[in-house]
């Protein structure tokens, strides 16, 4: 394999405090936002994510105070989404920090909004989310689910997918809803069906539980390793999951 797999600890925000859910709902507190980037730069993340889950659905933008606050002890590229709805709100989050920003839903709603974030701010900005659940009457048997996971699309994921791609987009990262906060492992097929679709990195999202699903996942064809839940409860430490996947020749960042 070329390319390095990174390890991107996921910090999903609500009213400021790190929070972890199982299928985008049952939400339990798991900490401070910035004693959690700390520790997770200092375990040997690669990268590290933000998402505030419930910025769309409230209509209003990303908090970026927080923002701020973690971009300070961040010594990782950082991606932060949630309510990050045109070209202004973008530089907004960039500017106070970020690295690179996740766009979901609003990129659904005006695809248009992804070539205007590219050209404003270059490819490697920019990140497209997809929440994604099973739906058999559909080609690929995914669907797009936008709205923190609470809305069903009717669109093929694949299939948004390749229109993401066809935009430049870098990386995309499809998060399972049936697979979110379960720990039973990630939704392969998707991981693989996107993958073989696309030129651009997909990111595992959504259902790691234990090391063995980091490796399924990069069978699959992810280069990007996310997760929440093992990493904010102490299941696995970054540098165990590091060195279980070296074992299993697999290049590590």
């Amino acid at each position: 394999m070329t390319q390095p797999i990174r390890i991107m600890p996921c910090l999903d925000m609500q009213n400021g405090r790190v929070v972890k859910g199982v299928h985008f709902v049952d939400i339990k507190d798991a900490g401070d936002p910035v004693e959690c980037a700390l520790a997770y730069c200092r375990n040997g993340a690669d990268e590290l994510a933000m998402l505030d889950i419930t910025a769309t659905v409230e209509g209003r933008k990303t908090m970026l105070e927080v923002v701020r606050r973690v971009a300070e002890v961040t010594t990782v590229p950082f991606t932060v989404g949630g309510g990050i709805s045109d070209v202004t709100s973008a530089g907004a989050v960039l500017e106070a920090g970020a690295n690179r920003i996740s766009t979901s839903s609003a990129a659904f709603r005006k695809p248009g909004l992804i070539p205007d974030l590219i050209k404003e701010f270059g490819p490697d900005k920019i990140t497209v989310a997809i929440d994604v659940d099973r739906n058999p009457a559909l080609p690929s048997g995914y669907e797009v689910y936008i709205d923190g996971g609470r809305t069903a699309t009717g669109a093929d994921a694949v299939q948004w997918a390749q229109r993401v791609d066809g935009f430049g987009v870098q990386v995309i990262l499809p998060t399972s809803k049936a697979g979110d906060g379960a720990q039973t492992g990630y939704d392969l097929p998707v991981i693989r069906a996107i993958r073989q679709a696309v030129s651009a990195e997909v990111v595992a999202s959504g259902g790691a539980g234990k090391l063995e699903h980091f490796v399924e996942a990069v069978q699959a064809g992810a280069t990007i390793l996310l997760a929440a839940s093992i990493f904010h409860f102490g299941l696995i430490e970054i540098s165990t999951l590091k060195e279980y996947l070296r074992k299993q020749n697999i290049s590590v960042k």
